[in-house]
């Protein structure tokens, strides 16, 4: 069993908060004030202080000078930009993986491709759940490209990224087609090492997502 080094205050207050930001109970362009949160949650504002910095690493807190911090704009033109940058990445992701992966990566990355598309198959099929098991397939990609900045990279837009699934759950739905055709793809892809194919479905995909979260946080 692998050691596991317990989560700090701070972290805790950070993973805490995120959620909130991501699922809307703290709205766009709202204060997060450090001596209320102190307050409400009996932790001292230093740890409070240390998790907004945390969030701000991860694209979900904008923090001004004498004026604090306050979740960050999520409008179409942001989750635009943001996901271009999150995109390039994903690119980058995927010729690492055509180039770098070894036979014993196989089975776990079409373990997890699989759980994308089980999750795809129940009758009743949960957004939410969908996005976390697309995660975990990057997850583990990360692993087999083996480049620790672009992992430290993806994992600080990840938060950010949910958010903008959460918010356009509804429209993120009408496109699980493309979804399902999308990790079908990938993996015949990456196991004959074709990079330019890989990075062309991941522009199509991410391109077709992009224009789903832009149409929902536009209306």
């Amino acid at each position: 069993m692998d050691f596991q080094v317990p989560n700090t205050l701070a972290e805790q207050i950070a993973n805490y908060l995120a959620e909130r930001i991501m699922t809307g109970q703290i709205r766009p362009g709202e204060r997060i004030h450090e001596a209320t949160t102190a307050t409400d949650l009996k932790v001292s504002r230093a740890s409070v202080k240390e998790a907004l910095y945390t969030l701000e690493r991860w694209h979900l807190v904008d923090i001004t000078p004498r004026k604090g911090a306050s979740a960050s704009r999520l409008d179409a033109e942001h989750a635009s930009e943001l996901y271009d940058v999150y995109m390039h990445m994903l690119l980058m992701l995927a010729a690492k993986v055509c180039e770098r992966w070894q036979e014993a990566d196989k089975p776990r990355m079409l373990d997890v491709v699989g759980k994308v598309i089980e999750q795809m198959k129940q009758p009743s099929v949960n957004i939410a759940a969908v996005v976390e098991a697309s995660f975990e397939v990057m997850e583990v990609c990360c692993e087999v490209a083996r480049n620790p900045y672009l992992t430290e990279a993806l994992s600080n837009f990840k938060p950010a990224v949910s958010r903008a699934y959460y918010l356009s759950a509804e429209r993120y739905r009408q496109g699980l087609a493309q979804t399902s055709e999308f990790f079908t793809q990938l993996p015949q892809a990456v196991l004959a090492r074709d990079a330019d194919k890989a990075q062309a479905l991941v522009h199509k995909f991410a391109e077709h997502q992009k224009a789903l979260i832009q149409q929902a946080l536009a209306s």
